[in-house]
């Protein structure tokens, strides 16, 4: 534990932010691997259902500052990609 008031309050804020972030990016994790799994399986119609929803995920994290905007786009791009490769 550090001595330093703004470090104690430091400690307490990245806390909080951890406690904040953890189920949102879990979240969007466990999406990304259904889509993938889904991709993967052949099951194309309803991979793109499951993007649509990881994507909305990622906007809304992005939004928040979970994970950064350019992060997000990236994740959305490469899911997409993966869903169009099936056929």
């Amino acid at each position: 534990m550090p001595n330093i008031k703004s470090s104690i309050r430091s400690v307490k804020t990245d806390s909080e932010r951890r406690a904040a972030n953890g189920p949102v990016k879990a979240e969007v994790r466990s999406t990304a691997r259904k889509v993938e799994a889904q991709a993967a399986a052949g099951k194309k119609d309803e991979a793109q259902a499951t993007l649509k929803v990881a994507s909305g995920l990622l906007d809304k994290a992005a939004r928040k500052g979970t994970i950064h905007k350019k992060a997000a786009a990236r994740k959305k791009s490469r899911l997409a990609k993966k869903v169009n490769a099936v056929e």
